[in-house]
C-alpha cells in the first residue's frame, strides 16, 4: 500500500523565509512539518524546541524543517504581532507558516486537510512526497531521529 502524498499547504503568512514555500518545491527532500499553537503548553515546552533542534542538527542533511502555526482555539490572542514576537523570543530560526483561516470552521485549512488531531503534531514527509509519519502530541527525540534517519537514508 502507497502512503498518501501529502497535501499542499495552505499558509497566509511567513516567517524566516524570503519565499513562501510549497511542498511541491521540497520535492526530494525529507520535510519535518511541525504544527504549533504558541499558547499550547505541548508545544513550548516540547514540540517546538523539538523542531529547532532537529533544523539545528541536520542543518547541513536534507531534512526541511517547517512550522505551522495552526490557531483553531484562542484566535483574538494568536495575531501574528503576537507570534513573530513568539519566534523572536524562542530564537526560532526554521521558516513558520501561519495557516490559512477556515470560512467554516474554527481549524484551519491545512490542520484539516492533514486530519490534525490538536497540537504539536509532527509530520514527516518523505522524498517521494507522501506521508511517511504523523505523529501528535509528545513524541521522544530518539524515536524521532531515528524515523528521519530512515528518511534520510532512502534514496528517490
Amino acid at each position: 500500500m502507497t502512503p498518501p502524498l501529502a497535501p499542499e499547504l495552505s499558509v497566509s503568512r511567513w516567517f524566516n523565509t524570503s519565499a513562501p514555500i510549497t511542498l511541491e518545491s521540497l520535492r526530494g527532500r525529507v520535510v519535518m512539518l511541525h504544527a504549533f499553537q504558541m499558547l499550547c503548553p505541548g508545544c513550548v515546552a516540547h514540540g517546538t524546541p523539538q523542531a529547532q533542534r532537529a533544523h539545528d542538527m541536520f542543518r547541513k542533511a536534507d531534512l526541511a524543517v517547517i512550522g505551522l502555526h495552526t490557531v483553531f482555539e484562542h484566535h483574538a490572542a494568536m495575531t501574528p504581532v503576537s507570534l513573530e514576537a513568539f519566534i523572536y523570543e524562542y530564537r526560532l530560526t526554521f521558516p513558520i507558516g501561519v495557516d490559512e483561516a477556515s470560512e467554516d470552521s474554527p481549524a484551519p485549512v491545512t490542520m484539516r486537510r492533514y486530519g490534525m488531531q490538536g497540537t504539536p503534531t509532527c509530520i514527516l514527509i518523505g522524498r517521494d512526497g507522501a506521508i511517511r509519519h504523523h505523529g501528535f502530541g509528545q513524541e521522544e527525540d530518539l524515536a524521532l531521529g531515528a524515523i528521519i534517519g530512515t528518511l534520510l537514508a532512502e534514496r528517490p
